[in-house]
């Protein structure tokens, strides 16, 4: 991945944590090569690998971080979930039960937004390391300037092509991403590559109900909003073909949680 990180006129010093992400690289790029001129580590440049659809492009914007926590983020949960259905305070519980974060392991939160879920793991992993991966400039700029910790590091990077090697991570977070990044089955391929031996795996994402099959409600939601809308096994039965195991479900209203173990 080295030639895939460029060099800024002026680096930042970047921190310890920048050093330990670069080392779990199947090929560890020099640090002073690294573009870390704006807090995270940028692996995409001028690359945009997000999607066409509004949706997608709303999450590059300047303004939605502004937002996104008190505002834009619990109304999409009410939204998908419903009125009944687990508020931000629940999921962020959620994700720990399922991911069962311990001090010293390392987590990828992929599609972290501002950091959100990154911080809380930061706080679990202790003197662990927390991966946030986003391709949001925006939204890694609001993450890095509200990082509460030292162990937490943020890199612009394509879910779909992930830079670590095989097995670097003890727990991979992907919440409310999966369904508006592009290439959602590599992500989940690339989420599974590298889980360690062990390792557990935590999704939120869309869930078709009703009496539209998937492939129709698919295709109208995803052609206005760029959101994908999951069969209710899509996501569980890729888990399971890929090898994890104990792959749990709940579904809330028009999303699923979805969880599982890597065997080791």
């Amino acid at each position: 991945m080295a030639d895939s990180v460029i060099a800024p006129d002026e680096p930042s010093q970047p921190s310890s944590s920048i050093e330990r992400v670069l080392a779990l690289f199947e090929s560890s790029p020099r640090l002073e090569n690294a573009d870390v001129a704006h807090g995270y580590l940028d692996l995409l440049g001028r690359r945009d690998p997000t999607g066409a659809h509004p949706g997608q492009r709303l999450m590059l914007s300047r303004g939605l971080p502004l937002i996104y926590r008190r505002f834009w983020r619990p109304i999409g949960a009410r939204m998908l979930m419903g009125l009944t259905g687990p508020d931000t305070a629940e999921e962020h519980r959620m994700a720990l039960e399922m991911l069962a974060i311990s001090p010293g392991d390392r987590v990828l939160d992929v599609g972290c937004g501002p950091g959100n879920f990154s911080r809380d793991f930061a706080v679990a992993a202790g003197d662990g390391l927390v991966v946030g991966l986003d391709a949001s400039a925006s939204m890694l700029e609001t993450a890095v300037r509200e990082a509460e910790s030292d162990n937490p590091a943020y890199v612009r990077g394509d879910a779909a092509a992930l830079p670590f090697r095989d097995e670097s991570f003890d727990a991979v977070c992907c919440f409310a991403a999966l369904y508006l990044i592009e290439q959602p089955q590599r992500a989940l391929a690339e989420i599974v590559r590298v889980l360690a031996l062990g390792g557990r795996v935590a999704l939120l994402a869309s869930c078709n109900r009703g009496p539209l099959p998937a492939a129709i409600g698919n295709a109208v939601v995803r052609r206005l909003s760029g959101v994908r809308v999951f069969g209710r096994e899509d996501l569980t039965k890729s888990l399971r073909d890929a090898g994890l195991v104990g792959v749990e479900q709940q579904v809330a209203g028009l999303a699923q949680f979805v969880s599982g173990s890597k065997p080791g």
